[in-house]
């Protein structure tokens, strides 16, 4: 994009892994933006919401704060849905009534995965556990206020930072040499950068034209292409140097992995609304992996 973003840019969940890299484009784009996490920032803190928020002044707010711990979401509902919910719900009141744009990522886990075909923004959703449901929820009660929203539902997100599928094969592969991993589970990885990027195009797109009724409302913003877990497994190790520990990788059923939240078997997205509405198109996956993956494994010590 050749116009950039010159208000100030309020980014939430900052110490996340796409806060991070929506931290690092936004600085090498040369905008002015405030980023803010916990505790600073505590979406089960309402007062730090409003408070953050405040001080910052923003024209924009980028929603990349969330209650991510799809598992421990199952005995955590309360938790899950400040940082899901009523959270997000707050933020977006505020920005209504200050009368600027409002984006929020969201996530393929508002699907149930049964459709068989990768789900477009239109299809109902039907959350098949405490994360995808509190997500959901956050969805329509932004959705709800009068607030210039756009959501953003991503998939697989992983980066050179934070917890995520990516790091823990690399992590693995240095301690077993046998790896069994889900091959029934189908979807998109996305890299934090490329979702970053497109969220700050959006930014830049919306400086450009003014808000612009179409912005409002849900698009699907993921990689291109589509794998399983047991794919991206096999491709993570792909872009590893020779010298690399590759350990062996058994695919297996969701059945033979339970855990406390039912993931969907599909959850690929159909991402047609945000190319025919603001020209965007992230990288397919495999484009994306292997400089990620070359980042992690500078980053990580070697397990003695």
């Amino acid at each position: 994009m050749v116009q950039q973003v010159t208000a100030p840019i309020l980014i939430t969940g900052g110490s996340g892994q796409l806060g991070h890299a929506l931290q690092a484009l936004a600085a090498a784009r040369g905008l002015d933006f405030v980023a803010v996490s916990r505790p600073q920032f505590d979406f089960e803190k309402p007062e730090t919401i409003t408070t953050c928020f405040e001080d910052a002044k923003p024209l924009l707010v980028i929603n990349a704060a969330a209650y991510t711990a799809v598992d421990a979401a199952e005995s955590n509902e309360a938790a899950a849905r400040a940082g899901n919910h009523t959270g997000p719900l707050q933020l977006a009141a505020l920005c209504a009534a200050a009368n600027i744009p409002f984006i929020h990522v969201s996530t393929d886990y508002v699907f149930d995965g049964n459709k068989g075909a990768a789900y477009t923004e239109d299809d109902a959703t039907a959350p098949t556990g405490v994360y995808g449901l509190t997500k959901r929820d956050g969805e329509e009660a932004i959705l709800a206020t009068n607030a210039k929203a756009i959501i953003l539902r991503t998939s697989w997100v992983y980066a050179a930072s934070g917890k995520n599928f990516a790091r823990t094969m690399l992590n693995a592969a240095r301690k077993t040499n046998s790896l069994r991993v889900v091959a029934d589970q189908r979807g998109t990885p996305t890299a934090a950068p490329d979702l970053a990027a497109a969220i700050l195009d959006i930014a830049n797109i919306l400086q450009a034209t003014g808000w612009q009724p179409q912005y409002r409302g849900v698009f699907h913003a993921t990689g291109g292409g589509e794998t399983t877990w047991f794919g991206f497994a096999n491709a993570i190790f792909a872009a590893t140097p020779d010298d690399f520990p590759k350990p062996v990788v058994t695919p297996i059923a969701t059945s033979d992995w339970p855990t406390p939240a039912r993931r969907p078997a599909d959850s690929r997205l159909d991402c047609n609304k945000l190319a025919k509405i603001f020209g965007l198109k992230l990288p397919d996956w495999q484009t994306s992996l292997p400089p990620i993956v070359t980042v992690l494994l500078a980053m990580e010590i070697p397990a003695a």
